[in-house]
C-alpha cells in the first residue's frame, strides 16, 4: 500500500482480524460517505503483498505482518486509501492509458500506481483520518496538488525522486497489472461489474447528498459519476442535431399540399408548414497556433456533418479563417477545400463570411483552438463551437485564451475520447 518499507518476514504472524476490522470501522466513523464501500471490501489474508493491496474485483489483501506493525488510526487511512483506488476505477484508467500510449510492463505500472497514490491521497488525510507512514503525496515528486492520475502521468519518470519507492505496491485495483496473488475474475468473493457500478453510485449519492461534507477531489469524482465525461464526438453531433431541430430552424411554408386547419377558414387556402433541409455553416480556424493534426481532424468533423444533414454536401458551407476569411466552399468540393492561413486570428471574419452566404445558414460550426476575439453579439443563428483540447504538456506554458460566450453551445474535441 502506501505505507513505509515493508520489514523482513520474521516469526510467523497471525492476521489479527479484530484489528483490521476496528480500523475499517474507525475509516467508516470519519468518512461516513466511504461506509458502503469500505463494507464491501472483502478481506484476503496473504504473506505475498507486502502491505495491503486490492485486486478491481474488490478484494483486499492484507498482509499480518503489517497489521500487526501499524497504529490503528494509520490502518483506518490505508483502508479508506485501497477503496479509493477502486471507487476512482484506476484500474480501468490504468489500462485505457496503457492502450493509448502504448506502454505497459512493471515499470510504467509502477509509475500508474504513484500517479494515483498521488490523486487520492493529497486530500484524503486529516479531519480524524492519520495519514499513514510513508504515503505518496504530490509535494514528493514536486508536483501541483489536485490533478488526476492522467495528469500526474504526464508530468513525472521514474528518476532520482521516485527511487525510494520501488516498494510500493497497491495491487491491479491501483493500475490494472494482475499481480501472482489475484484470485482472478472467479475466484471468491469476486464482484460482478454491476455490483461494483452499484457501490460507486451510491457512494457518490452520498457525497452529493451531503455538500461540503467531503474534500474537493471526492465532489469532482462524484459529479462525474453522475455526469460521466462522453465521447467528443458524440457530444458535437448532439449539439449540431440539436441546433438543427431548434424551433424555426429549416421551416418553411407551401401551397403545394394545404394547411389541415385550412378548412375551418371559409374562401381562404392556407399554407402548410414544410420541413426543409438545415444548412450548416462551418468555420475552420487555420491560423499558426492551429496544428495540422488538428486540422486534419476538423475536415474529418466536417464530412461527419455532411452525414448528419443526409450526405447533403451542398448543404454544408466551409470557410477557413485565421485573421480573414478565405472564400466560402460547398462541402460538394470537400476534397479541394484549401486550409490556407498561418497567421494571426480573428474569427468574427470567418462568421461574418459564413453569414453572408445565400442561402443563409440555419446552424453555425466554428472549429477552433479558442484563442480568437469572439463576436459580442450572437449571431443570428444557433452556434456550436468545437474547442481543440489543449491541456499543455509537462513543462509547456499554458496559454491562456477569451472563452467561447454564452450564446454559443461548446464542445472539447479530443475530450473522453
Amino acid at each position: 500500500m502506501t505505507t513505509g518499507v515493508p520489514v523482513t518476514p520474521g516469526a510467523r504472524i497471525t492476521l489479527d482480524t479484530e484489528k483490521l476490522f476496528a480500523a475499517r470501522l474507525l475509516a467508516a466513523r470519519v468518512r461516513p460517505y466511504l461506509a458502503t464501500a469500505l463494507f464491501a471490501l472483502r478481506p484476503v489474508e496473504s504473506r505475498r503483498v507486502p502491505t495491503m493491496a486490492v485486486d478491481r474485483h474488490w478484494r483486499c489483501y492484507v498482509s499480518p505482518a503489517f497489521v500487526d506493525r501499524t497504529p490503528l488510526e494509520e490502518l483506518a487511512g490505508v483502508w479508506v486509501h485501497e477503496v479509493s483506488h477502486l471507487l476512482r476505477d484506476h484500474p480501468g484508467r490504468g489500462d485505457r492509458y496503457a492502450r493509448e500510449h502504448g506502454v505497459d510492463g512493471p515499470g510504467e505500472r509502477l509509475r500508474m500506481n504513484i500517479a494515483a497514490d498521488c490523486e487520492i491521497n493529497d486530500d484524503i488525510y486529516g479531519d480524524g483520518l492519520a495519514r499513514p507512514d510513508g504515503a505518496v503525496e504530490p509535494d514528493l515528486l514536486r508536483l501541483p496538488p489536485g490533478r488526476l492520475m492522467e495528469d500526474y502521468l504526464g508530468m513525472f519518470r521514474l528518476g532520482p525522486y521516485t527511487q525510494g519507492l520501488a516498494w510500493l505496491d497497491c495491487g491491479s485495483g491501483a493500475d490494472g497489472l494482475e499481480r501472482g496473488w489475484d484470485l482472478g475474475p472467479l475466484g471468491a468473493h469476486a464482484l460482478t461489474a454491476q455490483e461494483r457500478d452499484a457501490i460507486r453510485f451510491r457512494v457518490a449519492r452520498g457525497i452529493t447528498g451531503s455538500p461540503g461534507s467531503a474534500p474537493a477531489g471526492w465532489r469532482r469524482w462524484a459529479e462525474e459519476v453522475f455526469h460521466p465525461p462522453q465521447p467528443w464526438r458524440d457530444l458535437l453531433g448532439a449539439a449540431v442535431r440539436s441546433a438543427v431541430s431548434a424551433p424555426g430552424v429549416g421551416d418553411d411554408y407551401t401551397y403545394g399540399r394545404p394547411a389541415r386547419r385550412g378548412v375551418a377558414i371559409h374562401g381562404a387556402v392556407l399554407p402548410s408548414l414544410r420541413r426543409r433541409p438545415p444548412r450548416v455553416g462551418v468555420v475552420i480556424d487555420t491560423s499558426g497556433s492551429v496544428s495540422d493534426a488538428e486540422l486534419g481532424s476538423a475536415l474529418l468533423e466536417v464530412t461527419a456533418i455532411g452525414r448528419a444533414v443526409g450526405g447533403r454536401g451542398d448543404l454544408v458551407t466551409v470557410v477557413p479563417c485565421d485573421a480573414a476569411a478565405q472564400a466560402v466552399r460547398s462541402l460538394c468540393d470537400a476534397e479541394g477545400i484549401p486550409l490556407l492561413g498561418g497567421g494571426g486570428t480573428n474569427l468574427r471574419a470567418g462568421l461574418d463570411a459564413a453569414l453572408r452566404a445565400r442561402p443563409r445558414p440555419d446552424v453555425l460550426v466554428v472549429l477552433t483552438d479558442g484563442q480568437t476575439p469572439w463576436p459580442q453579439r450572437s449571431p443570428s443563428c444557433r452556434t456550436v463551437v468545437g474547442l481543440f483540447d489543449r491541456r499543455p504538456s509537462p513543462g509547456q506554458e499554458s496559454f491562456g485564451s477569451e472563452p467561447p460566450p454564452a450564446w454559443a453551445t461548446v464542445v472539447t474535441i479530443g475530450a473522453g475520447s
